[in-house]
């Protein structure tokens, strides 16, 4: 939650606002000011056939997770999702489905999770720069692969308990 005024600085308060509820509001600008939070994506990237899941290994850390990025200004969350699975992995998406959101309050980020499938299975494209490595798995081994306790984990195992 925001406790300064992104304008001018000065500190919130609660203030009711009709139809909405307690809102932070600024004095000074007499405004009310709404929740700024970045906007990211997460995919479930799947081969052709459907039946592996491509995971990820990113900043230095020993942990699978899914392919994910922010969106930018003026982008929707699915160009998002074409573009960073281009971006990282070099493959092109065929077909994309919206899973579901989540808060994350450590980076105080909406994630949006979607499946999709992607082209080919080929690795050779993947961008060094941004992914430390990836490895294909099937449904089963990516469950057990992903990142304990992770946001990534929950999106995955929510995705595969619909697959049942």
């Amino acid at each position: 939650m925001m406790n300064y005024c992104m304008e001018c600085g000065t500190k919130l308060e609660m203030k009711f606002l009709k139809n909405e509820g307690m809102v932070p509001y600024c004095k000074q600008c007499e405004e009310y000011r709404f929740p700024v939070f970045s906007t990211a994506v997460s995919m479930e990237v799947l081969n052709s056939d459907k039946d592996k899941i491509l995971l990820i290994k990113q900043y230095g850390k020993d942990r699978y997770i899914l392919v994910a990025g922010y969106v930018n200004q003026g982008e929707s969350a699915e160009t998002t999702v074409v573009r960073e699975v281009k971006e990282e992995i070099g493959l092109n998406v065929t077909e994309l489905h919206f899973e579901k959101s989540e808060y994350y309050p450590g980076t105080n980020t909406l994630m949006l999770n979607f499946s999709c499938v992607v082209d080919s299975e080929d690795l050779s494209f993947v961008s060094e720069d941004e992914i430390d490595s990836c490895q294909w798995f099937t449904l089963e081994e990516a469950k057990e692969a992903i990142a304990e306790g992770s946001l990534a984990g929950k999106f995955l195992t929510a995705f595969l308990d619909k697959q049942v």
